[in-house]
């Protein structure tokens, strides 16, 4: 090898102990949140019961709240990261909310004709339906599964999972890294031993 393959070799080198370096810490990040998200899930089901924390409370509709997006960046390494769908509730209950305030004017004016035709008009309004049904998507919050008051633990298993979620997107994108940092050190030690190889003279066997 010549010296400017010598050098990229040991910078090659550093990076590699760097990425593992930090892949142990980012793992040893990983176990913690997990052993710390179940023990407080472990506390919930203590103060709450079992059988209030369990798959039984699941929504029926689910929307997955975290996408994972994959790109593939320049050597062969590929990145992984994690996007949080952002809630639209507000804006649809802003409209939802304009269309009522029109609906009641008329109700009024229809009421001061006829007695007992406004309260008729409310439970059968579609539209009145539409804003209670919008005003509470349980299925976007999961903590609302278990109930509107859940104990602090509960809150602190999620927000725990939520961090492994994006700690693991991180160690994925790491690993791949250090394949390729890997794959790139490997390559002029194989180019040079089968250079080596052909150099050498065959013996014959008598």
């Amino acid at each position: 090898m010549h010296a400017d393959q010598h050098l990229r070799l040991d910078e090659q080198l550093l990076l590699f102990m760097d990425q593992l370096e930090t892949l142990e810490e980012k793992r040893h990040k990983l176990n913690s949140l997990i052993e710390e998200g179940w023990f407080s899930i472990a506390k919930t089901r203590y103060s709450m019961g079992n059988k209030q924390v369990s798959a039984l409370q699941y929504a029926s509709e689910m929307e997955p709240l975290v996408h994972v997006e994959v790109n593939l960046l320049e050597g062969g390494t590929t990145e992984f990261k994690c996007e949080r769908k952002k809630k639209r509730e507000e804006a649809k209950n802003n409209t939802v909310e304009d269309i009522g305030a029109k609906d009641t004017g008329l109700r009024r004016r229809i009421n001061t004709k006829q007695k007992g035709v406004k309260e008729e008009e409310e439970e059968t309004d579609p539209q009145v339906k539409t804003k209670a049904e919008s005003s509470t998507p349980e299925h976007r919050e999961p903590l609302k599964w278990f109930g509107i008051l859940v104990p602090q633990s509960l809150k602190q298993a999620q927000s725990a999972f939520k961090e492994v979620i994006t700690l693991s997107a991180e160690i994925a994108s790491l690993q791949s890294a250090i394949l390729a940092t890997r794959k790139e050190m490997q390559a002029p030690v194989k180019e040079k031993q089968e250079k080596t190889e052909k150099t050498q003279p065959e013996i014959k066997e008598e």
